[in-house]
């Protein structure tokens, strides 16, 4: 009995001392422990561990990363206050120290084309006349255009209609555009027929179009349009605030990557007006356009350049107009141009006419004859590496080597430049400029 008690002693007092090593080899190690429980996250537990923050309520249905460079704008704005663009964040750096890259040959071009561009931003915008239902048609073109170029440049969007935007416009174009959204209501003496117009008179052009089957020839939406795109658009309070625009449509494509800043070229060349697409105008929508430019020509001698493009517009020295004119679905130009004195008088002059309701003016004749009258050649601007599609013309970058060095898409064989039907190779002509290397083989 004495023999087991003191056995069971030794076992006792053996284990004290190995409990107290074990305590003191524990509680002097360099690592701290952790908690089984705090490592194993449970359904039950109502908090985060400590280690992570809790989140903040979800307020919006857009999940966003922050932007470098760039302030993300509520994505309402009244149309009759002017957005408030002193405070949005840009890039620093000046031209000298980040000059343009044109081509593969010039510092900073970046075939990567990841992250911020550096360098500065001009005080410039995208612009876009859209109805609440072209809603999925324009997101295509903002991927186009955040893809090939803004993802770089966060430059703002202006969307304007003669409706309100609903929501699902403002979410989803807001949700694409690396910018600021802007969203504009035009007023309805923009949008509708003057009080000099006859209206009688109107009806029965739009008829007789709609008989001969002239295209849009019985619409009134799209004489409005014109009308708008013509004389209204850039003096909407949304685009008060900018000095440059570039106009978007719905359903466009642009087939190549964009290495640089039109704005800045348009800015730092001294351009006012550009273009990648020129053609014919149909002769049935401007029969007495021109005999309305040569009134005004002759009321406005002060207005002509010195220097100007008459040649593009005229075979005969100024007598008849061989309608030709830039493609205005496409512009990257001045807003303070547009918003002279010049070219105000200029369109103040054909509205009082009549003719974009007693015939169908287009915007893209009056921005072309304006521009070619009144700015010398050295203020127009073609953009032979901007690759752009609306339906039904494709500009497709002439030059192998060009094409391949901005990962174009476009086939050649596409290109309307050179077509019997194009009028870009007399802007060239008139200008003493050379055509691209390889345009033979993309004429008819």
């Amino acid at each position: 009995m004495m023999a087991g008690g003191n056995s069971r002693y030794v076992r006792y007092i053996a284990i004290a001392i190995f409990t107290l090593a074990l305590f003191y080899f524990v509680s002097n190690s360099k690592y701290d422990a952790v908690s089984i429980r705090d490592a194993i996250p449970h359904a039950s537990d109502k908090s985060p561990p400590a280690a992570e923050k809790p989140k903040p309520p979800q307020t919006d249905s857009k999940i966003t990363p922050p932007l470098p460079a760039t302030d993300k704008k509520p994505i309402d704005k009244p149309a009759d206050k002017p957005a408030d663009i002193s405070t949005t964040k840009r890039p620093t750096g000046d031209a000298k120290e980040f000059p343009l890259a044109l081509s593969p040959e010039d510092p900073n071009w970046d075939n990567d084309l990841t992250g911020i561009a550096p360098g500065p931003r001009m005080n410039a915008t995208f612009v876009t006349l859209a109805r609440n239902s072209d809603v999925w048609d324009i997101a295509r073109s903002i991927r186009q255009v955040e893809d090939r170029f803004n993802k770089r440049y966060n430059y703002d969007w202006v969307f304007l209609n003669d409706k309100p935007f609903d929501d699902t416009f403002k979410k989803v174009t807001t949700s694409l555009v690396s910018g600021k959204t802007h969203y504009g209501e035009i007023p309805k003496e923009h949008w509708s027929f003057p009080e000099w117009i006859d209206q009688e008179k109107a009806k029965k052009v739009r008829e007789d179009m709609a008989e001969r089957k002239i295209i849009y020839g019985d619409s009134i939406s799209y004489r409005h349009m014109c009308r708008f795109e013509s004389g209204f658009f850039f003096r909407q309070p949304l685009m008060m605030n900018y000095d440059y625009y570039w106009r978007v449509e719905p359903s466009i494509e642009l087939y190549c990557d964009i290495h640089y800043d039109p704005f800045r070229l348009m800015h730092e060349q001294g351009k006012k007006y550009s273009f990648v697409l020129s053609l014919y105008e149909y002769v049935e929508t401007i029969k007495t356009l021109w005999d309305s430019t040569k009134k005004f020509m002759k009321n406005h001698p002060e207005h002509i350049a010195a220097d100007n493009s008459m040649g593009f517009l005229s075979d005969d020295g100024g007598d008849t107009y061989n309608r030709c004119h830039f493609w205005s679905n496409f512009e990257v130009g001045s807003l303070n141009w547009l918003r002279s004195k010049q070219y105000i008088d200029f369109f103040e002059s054909l509205d009082q006419d009549g003719g974009f309701f007693y015939e169908r003016w287009g915007d893209a004749p009056v921005h072309s004859i304006a521009a070619g009258l009144m700015l010398n050649k050295s203020d127009i601007h073609f953009f032979n590496d901007i690759a752009y599609w609306h339906v039904p013309f494709t500009h497709c970058p002439t030059g192998e080597k060009t094409r391949l060095a901005l990962r174009c898409h476009c086939n050649p064989k596409d290109n309307f430049d050179w077509k019997g039907y194009s009028c870009t190779s007399r802007y060239f002509d008139i200008n003493g400029m050379k055509k691209p290397e390889g345009f033979e083989n993309q004429q008819d």
